[in-house]
């Protein structure tokens, strides 16, 4: 074990090294890759001496995700002590569903999901945990909503037309989760946005009427802190008094900008989330810890037991339910995801945390300051967001994005908006600062000029 340690080390180094060396990986394209890596699995042992070898060149040519000039994903950069929590989570190894092969890394995960559902003014009754994604969360949401409207249907399934809403512009697993859960992607109801993207509220009461006369059965509204491509957040106040009137269950996926609840200039955002009976946040995201660390809280434990618990005696053998996690859990073996967040929460304080959320928008400020400031370019974006949308003269996002990537210059992707494509730089990457993000315009000036030569 010391040997591969370090060796992990040394691998560690040259990755740090690559990273400020040729920040933008050459990529390598799909019909070469085999032959350019050697990915076989032979049936002897490969020689340390090649094994490294390959070990290397993994590391050179995947993406520098932790680089000042990825802005590609809703991700990015390095937290170290984030990072520390998760290299001894690797090294502990525990699953996270009981509290007797877990022990005291139950307790971090608790003390996560407690304090969380304390800050967003959820009841003592809130409790949560941690799912494999931002999607799981959201099928987590909806099926905890099924559920309590419809509780036959988890031993004699769906006897009747239910139906649920997400705006047009909200994460695409709302509409796949739907299929999981036996409503079907057809009874997903999308529901209009205004320029920003944010969903229209008279059109979701509209919509919920129709249902009713229709005898259809509402029961589930998908609300957005964060829309995947303009990074909007919707009105969940508002909403919030809509679901009440017509009795529904409001979910708030905040998977890409929920951790603006660390903040307190731009926690209200989400004013209204105490009304809300789930969230969901990605610490991966804005909080910048190692994929992937992805929570949902509900405001009622009892639902989390109702549709996840499970009785199994082969596991289940301290009688503590409160503290065995499978219980409350879609998975039974899990990862300890929560460690990692706690090291950071922990380390740098809930202050720490807001700094960073804070220095993302600050950054979304300064870019969009540079495009108005800078006629070349066209600004698609709006303020309280960190998705920041342009195109740069006329030159095509989609090629510009393509082709700054395939020339190892910066990672940065494009998005569409009412049949409208730009170019989207997100500025969540934890490790950029105010002069690598003028830097990122500068690159791109420069390589669009070689471009048009």
């Amino acid at each position: 074990m010391n040997e591969d340690l370090k060796l992990f080390q040394e691998l560690a180094e040259l990755l740090i090294s690559e990273e400020k060396r040729a920040p933008v990986a050459k990529p390598i394209d799909t019909t070469a890759l085999y032959n350019t890596i050697d990915l076989s699995l032979p049936e002897a042992p490969t020689l340390d001496e090649d094994f490294i070898s390959v070990l290397k060149s993994l590391i050179k040519h995947t993406p520098k995700t932790a680089s000042t000039s990825f802005f590609n994903q809703l991700y990015g950069g390095r937290m170290t002590r984030a990072t520390l929590g998760d290299l001894l989570s690797v090294m502990l190894n525990n699953s996270m569903y009981t509290y007797k092969v877990a022990g005291p890394q139950v307790g971090v995960e608790k003390i996560i999901l407690k304090t969380i559902c304390k800050m967003i003014g959820y009841p003592e009754t809130g409790d949560g945990t941690f799912a494999p994604g931002g999607s799981m969360s959201n099928y987590m949401a909806v099926l905890m909503a099924r559920d309590k409207y419809n509780p036959a249907s988890k031993t004699e399934g769906l006897s009747h037309k239910m139906t649920l809403y997400s705006s047009d512009c909200a994460h695409y697993s709302i509409t796949k989760n739907a299929s999981f859960i036996g409503v079907g992607r057809n009874q997903v109801r999308p529901i209009k946005t205004n320029d920003k993207g944010q969903m229209l509220v008279d059109d979701l009461e509209l919509q919920i009427k129709n249902d009713l006369a229709n005898g259809f059965q509402p029961f589930f509204v998908n609300a957005t802190a964060g829309t995947t491509v303009l990074g909007a957040f919707d009105d969940v106040e508002a909403i919030s008094k809509v679901c009440k009137t017509y009795d529904l269950w409001l979910h708030l996926d905040g998977a890409y900008c929920g951790a603006v609840i660390f903040s307190d200039t731009y926690k209200h955002l989400v004013k209204g989330i105490e009304h809300t009976d789930s969230f969901s946040v990605n610490a991966h995201k804005m909080l910048g810890t190692p994929l992937s660390c992805s929570i949902i809280v509900t405001k009622d434990k009892e639902q989390l037991y109702q549709s996840f618990s499970n009785d199994a005696d082969y596991l289940y053998q301290t009688h503590d339910d409160e503290f065995n996690l499978g219980k409350t859990s879609l998975q039974c073996g899990r990862r300890n995801d929560a460690l990692k967040l706690w090291t950071l929460w922990k380390s740098i304080g809930s202050n720490g945390l807001k700094k960073i959320v804070n220095h993302q928008f600050d950054l979304a400020d300064l870019a969009r300051t540079y495009i108005e400031d800078h006629p070349d370019y066209t600004l698609y974006s709006f303020e309280d967001s960190i998705s920041v949308c342009f195109n740069y003269k006329n030159i095509s996002a989609e090629k510009l994005c393509t082709q700054l990537y395939e020339h190892s210059e910066l990672m940065v992707g494009f998005g569409n908006f009412r049949d409208q494509k730009f170019v989207r730089l997100v500025t969540i990457n934890t490790l950029i600062s105010k002069s690598a993000l003028i830097a990122f315009f500068k690159t791109l000036e420069t390589f669009a000029s070689k471009m048009e030569n």
